[in-house]
């Protein structure tokens, strides 16, 4: 058994050969807790891919030096947040993990590919279409001029994650649905010279609408992530509004929040 501060080495014959795990007997954090916050630390970082098996219970009990309650109940935590699945006559295994991303002006696209998120991007659609009352008001362009929306759905290892809608003024750069699937929107504004500076940006939540059920791999009703963003480049200019919904089982905000003196 593993004593205090000892690292139990993984599951030889799983995706857990490779994994060290160190488990304190001596903290008042309970050892499921501890074997589940790294087993999703693992699963986060892209250490354990979906797909990966990680064993059965008794194995992992055995070879992790740990009860098997102890080792039912971490994996139970994760099988509750769809981190983990269990397959009858396979045993565990990762699913996926969910996307932490910090709320700074920064490309989806660009976080997921850092995180190791293998993100692809289906273009749904690319059309200049007139400017709404909202759009308009966002983009600073007149009621029922003509801006360039595109609809996106962004996947991370083949399973659907956001649906991104974006306004951009109609002069602003040359866009083809080619280069949107396989690139971020601010990758091609940045190649463009476009410096953005800045955002304001709301975050809510709401429930899915079916169409945005069906394309999400979700049922209607489920809970979605909102964010409406209206992005600035550096002289100040409106470039890019977005509407943008996420999986909320797989997507969240972090952030940080200071005490104002």
């Amino acid at each position: 058994m593993a004593k205090r501060g000892e690292r139990a080495r993984g599951t030889a014959g799983s995706a857990l050969g490779s994994l060290d795990f160190a488990l304190d007997r001596g903290s008042p954090v309970p050892l499921y807790h501890q074997l589940a916050l790294q087993l999703e630390a693992a699963i986060e970082h892209g250490v354990l891919s979906p797909g990966n098996l990680l064993g059965n219970e008794v194995d992992l009990s055995v070879r992790l030096g740990l009860s098997r309650p102890t080792v039912r109940q971490a994996i139970q935590s994760l099988v509750d947040k769809g981190l983990l699945v269990r397959r009858r006559g396979v045993g565990t295994q990762v699913v996926h993990s969910q996307v932490r991303r910090p709320l700074e002006l920064s490309s989806l696209y660009d976080d997921l590919e850092e995180a190791g998120q293998a993100p692809t991007t289906e273009v749904v659609r690319h059309e200049v279409v007139p400017a709404s009352c909202d759009v308009a008001a966002a983009l600073g362009v007149p009621e029922g001029g003509e801006v360039t929306v595109l609809g996106r759905v962004r996947r991370t290892h083949g399973r659907p994650l956001a649906l991104l809608c974006n306004y951009v003024p109609v002069s602003l750069l040359d866009l083809d649905s080619a280069r949107l699937a396989a690139t971020g929107l601010y990758r091609i504004m940045r190649s463009a010279g476009i410096t953005l500076h800045s955002a304001h940006q709301t975050v809510g939540a709401r429930a899915a609408t079916a169409q945005e059920a069906a394309r999400l791999d979700e049922r209607e009703g489920a809970a979605l992530l909102t964010m409406q963003r209206t992005a600035y480049d550096d002289t100040g200019r409106p470039v890019e509004y977005g509407t943008h919904v996420y999986r909320a089982s797989r997507y969240s905000f972090d952030f940080q929040l200071l005490v104002r003196p």
